[in-house]
């Protein structure tokens, strides 16, 4: 028999952390349907039973005000986890209970996890957990999911708890409500089982109800008569609360049961010095300090991934991709017999193409590493607080900054992530932004120039991310004083306590981040490569030409007149200016293949010496700013119309990211030029 656990949590709780120790390489990554919010399943590792985990988005409540929480709350009605794992961070166990009075509403087997409890201790602070079980009328286990501490003892709780389940869900439900909303729920909880038939837990419905849950409404379908009821509860309630708002009422409910267990339950210190994450945050989110700090941070990751550690790896993967796979599969073609076609799209197209990406693997997989320890240990956290102290002053909201970092691996989550921004100017402000943050797929681009041209400049690569949210607020400040006039929406969040990442868990993070590329890089990239090496092979007439000959040349040289102010009007980096709309990693292979690359030859075949013979030094850094600034790959426009819902919108945002790129990469060429650069 096989059981599904669903685990829910808090953002920095540490259920990812918690995630990959119960599930260690089990576990695989996906999208939830339609969507692109990540989802996570895996296997409890080594364990006579078969059980999946489902790991859900971190969430602060199960009302429906953003995508994470509709996904969790669809996912835990519709498809009824055997048992929810709620992790609860212990040292903000008042905040992270709120959820858990939700949770406990569903009908659905809870077991807490009360995470960090390591913390808890190092604060001198005590939780009795007997206390704490018999307060919520749930069992409590504790871990510290960074040590593996308690995780076996949860998984096994967890397992008792699914296979007695028919009895837990006939004890009574606590009571977390005063006399008059209990009343209420009990009286609509009848009515709720007698008219619907939805496979919904009673009270939970009726708890939605008096919330004036819309979504419930909708997929109830409730009756006049059950409506009626709910009207005359609602206001019951609100007469006997001096006309206060239900929704609020409920919620100030719950933190009251919340503060009665917490009164029972944890034993804080009196006098409570500050603790290690309040003096480090004194140092790294003071507001002199914060920002050289984060610089800083960004120049070390950035030289060490793209400059110096991950450059020493280009010579050994393009030996490999190149003279090993590229030489072998070569040899074997030409002892077939294979035709010189044949020969020259496998070698020349696909080997050369994907080849030319791949060579960049390794740099990305060293900056993925560096971004994922800055996430895990909370830094990150800190470097939205910090940035929204810079936004602001632009008129901008920190909120705009989270789905920018998000943006960092790959555009197309980081605008879907603008979903959580309620202001709508805002959200599309955020949308039109989030771009100009160089995401994981132009890295293989900006690596390839700085190899070539910038090898000696350890300053490029960090310069190219602050460039990139340099332009991004000052496009903020220009769209707010024009078209999406406002004021910014307050930016509250949560800065979560520093703690050292878990070597393990670093790891996966960046391999699912890697993993993600070179999976993109198998198929959009082995696609357009032979697309690509086909047009700059054959003309009109389908004849085998040489490039210059091509179909593709033909093409690049009609639209490398306008590239041409940029200096890089010949026609191949015409061309990679406009494949690089499939994926910008297809600029690579693009210039890749038609650079030759593939070839296996007696002189340098490598795509960083190729590169020299259609960019100067000053055109190369041009045309990286135009890649940074310019139109994402269709995956993100088609993300972009998504969340506009309008193409008017969606055709203006890439004209002004498009315009913009032209009119910077103009000017990094025309006045470098002036100034002696070339």
């Amino acid at each position: 028999m096989q059981y599904t656990f669903a685990l829910v949590g808090n953002p920095n709780s540490g259920k990812t952390t918690l995630f990959n120790e119960i599930t260690g390489s089990t576990q695989h990554v996906g999208n939830w349907p339609g969507v692109t919010v990540e989802k996570k399943e895996g296997k409890v590792k080594k364990h006579k039973e078969n059980i999946k985990i489902i790991d859900l988005p971190g969430i602060y409540s199960l009302s429906p005000y953003s995508l994470e929480e509709v996904l969790a709350r669809d996912y835990i009605v519709d498809q009824k986890p055997d048992v929810i794992i709620n992790i609860v961070e212990g040292t903000n166990i008042e905040r992270n209970l709120y959820l858990t009075t939700q949770l406990m509403e569903f009908g659905v087997p809870v077991i807490v996890a009360l995470n960090m409890m390591d913390a808890v201790k190092t604060r001198g602070e005590e939780i009795d957990i007997l206390q704490l079980e018999k307060s919520l009328n749930l069992p409590v286990v504790p871990t510290i999911a960074t040590k593996g501490k308690g995780v076996n003892e949860l998984i096994e709780k967890a397992l008792v708890l699914a296979q007695t389940a028919s009895a837990k869900t006939e004890e009574a439900p606590v009571k977390k409500f005063d006399e008059l909303i209990e009343k209420s729920i009990t009286q609509l909880e009848n009515l709720v089982t007698k008219e619907l038939t939805l496979d919904y837990n009673p009270r939970w419905v009726a708890v939605k109800l008096l919330e004036d849950d819309m979504d419930i409404k909708e997929k109830a379908d409730i009756s006049v008569n059950l409506n009626n009821e709910v009207i005359m509860c609602r206001e019951r309630i609100q007469k006997g609360y001096n006309n206060d708002d239900v929704e609020t009422v409920i919620a100030d409910n719950r933190y009251k049961f919340i503060s009665n267990v917490i009164s029972k339950s944890v034993k804080k210190k009196s006098s409570r010095t500050l603790s290690t994450s309040d003096k480090i945050d004194k140092i790294v989110t003071n507001r002199i300090l914060a920002l050289p700090i984060f610089l800083a941070i960004m120049w070390v990751v950035y030289y060490v991934s793209i400059s110096t550690l991950g450059d020493y790896t280009i010579g050994w993967v393009e030996w490999l991709i190149g003279d090993v796979i590229g030489g072998t599969i070569s040899e074997w073609l030409v002892g077939a017999g294979a035709a010189d076609w044949l020969h020259g799209l496998v070698i020349d197209g696909i080997i050369g193409g994907i080849g030319g990406v791949m060579v960049f693997v390794p740099q990305l997989m060293i900056l993925f590493f560096f971004i994922s320890l800055l996430e895990d240990s909370g830094y990150m956290a800190r470097v939205a607080f910090i940035m929204d102290r810079i936004f602001r002053k632009f008129g901008l909201s920190g909120k705009s900054f989270i789905p920018m970092l998000i943006g960092t691996g790959c555009s197309v989550p980081g605008i879907m992530a603008t979903r959580t921004i309620e202001n709508e100017k805002d959200r599309r402000m955020t949308i039109i932004l989030t771009p100009f943050i160089p995401c994981g797929a132009k890295w293989p681009v900006f690596a390839m120039f700085i190899a070539a041209f910038f090898a000696d400049k350890a300053w490029i690569a960090p310069a190219i991310y602050i460039i990139g949210i340099g332009i991004a607020i000052l496009s903020g400040l220009l769209l707010k004083s024009t078209v999406l006039k406002g004021e910014a929406a307050p930016f509250v969040m949560e800065l979560p306590e520093y703690r050292l990442p878990k070597l393990k868990g670093t790891l996966i993070h960046m391999w699912d981040r890697g993993k993600a590329f070179m999976i993109k890089a198998g198929t959009i990239i082995f696609i357009a490569s032979g697309v690509i090496w086909l047009l700059q092979s054959f003309d009109a007439s389908f004849s085998m030409v040489e490039a210059e000959n091509s179909m593709l040349a033909s093409i690049g040289r009609v639209i490398a007149p306008i590239f041409s102010p940029l200096g890089f009007g010949e026609w191949r980096a015409a061309v990679a200016t406009v494949t690089g709309l499939l994926a910008k990693e297809v600029v690579v292979a693009t210039l890749g293949i038609l650079h030759g690359i593939g070839e296996v030859a007696e002189d340098d075949p490598s795509l960083i010496s190729s590169i020299t013979q259609s960019f100067s030094t000053l055109s190369a850094f041009s045309f990286m700013i135009f890649t940074l600034i310019a139109a994402p790959c269709f995956a993100a426009i088609g993300a972009m119309k998504r969340e506009f819902n309008s193409w008017k919108w969606t055709f203006l945002t890439l004209g002004y990211q498009t315009g913009l790129a032209w009119i910077l990469g103009t000017l990094v060429f025309q006045i470098g030029s002036i100034i002696g650069l070339g």
